[in-house]
């Protein structure tokens, strides 16, 4: 997981290592014509500028990136409404770079169960519109599909990954972290380090259907950078060069008035905030 970013300035101030091995090719484009629309690079991480179903073009728009992008997170840790000034480059469909967004907040974050962050910005999905002619992606509600086209695409190295939903994993495990019904990549996307956070777009509609997170480096079990499998009986599989993502339905039933996250309402299945 760590691989899959790259230097991150912790409030210490102290940078963490560079990690994983830059060594991609970008893929060619689709017949889809899945770009870089929406796109952001965040200092450490990529990212995208999403909606959830329903929302207002007033309202305040959300960048979706992981929750490992944001810190490392202690297992059962969220992070809800916590001020933020975060900013983001957000790239036009040719990867040029388009202008700065800059967060409010925070929203939600974790690294339980799944890993995903989602920040708020000062600025509405109109005026975004308005003053960059960019829509955002659009996240879809229903659970993604085994065998679905996909595309991995990273602001951070404006690079863009083409593969298949391979499986859904029970478990994926990675050191103190667990991760429940993962996607599996089919073996082209070689997602590498500063691919974090990066959107995974279904090619039928251009959907954001998951968040890219991990992968296993050099087929360690269950370790940091080597993530493994747990299916439902307990059993563990190693999958050397395999790369995951998390799915983001799950967020559109926790989004209240105003299009913020609330983890509490009903319906909402992602983790709650320890009381």
């Amino acid at each position: 997981m760590t691989r899959r970013f790259v230097g991150f300035l912790a409030a210490t101030g102290t940078a963490l290592t560079i990690m994983g091995t830059l060594t991609a090719v970008p893929a060619a484009a689709s017949v889809n014509a899945v770009d870089y629309t929406a796109i952001v690079a965040l200092n450490n991480c990529s990212g995208s500028l999403v909606r959830p179903a329903g929302v207002a073009n007033t309202d305040k728009a959300l960048v979706l990136t992981n929750g490992h992008c944001v810190k490392f997170m202690a297992a059962g840790e969220v992070i809800v409404n916590q001020p933020s000034q975060r900013t983001f480059t957000l790239l036009n469909p040719s990867a040029q770079n388009l202008g700065t967004l800059t967060a409010t907040k925070l929203a939600y974050a974790t690294m339980t169960d799944t890993d995903l962050a989602l920040y708020q910005l000062k600025e509405s999905y109109a005026d975004i519109e308005s003053r960059y002619r960019t829509k955002a992606l659009t996240l879809n509600t229903a659970h993604p599909k085994q065998g679905a086209d996909i595309r991995v695409v990273s602001g951070y190295w404006k690079r863009i990954y083409s593969c298949k939903i391979d499986a859904f994993v029970h478990q994926v495990k990675e050191a103190n972290w667990t991760w429940k019904d993962s996607i599996r990549y089919t073996p082209e996307c070689k997602t590498i380090g500063g691919t974090s956070g990066s959107p995974i777009i279904d090619t039928a509609d251009g959907s954001v259907v998951g968040v890219n997170n991990t992968g296993n480096e050099n087929g360690g079990r269950c370790t940091q950078n080597n993530p493994c499998e747990v299916d439902a009986a307990g059993n563990v599989t190693v999958r050397r060069g395999i790369n995951y993502g998390q799915q983001t339905f799950q967020v559109n039933a926790c989004v209240t008035a105003g299009n913020n996250i609330d983890p509490n309402k009903a319906g909402c299945t992602l983790p709650k905030p320890r009381r």
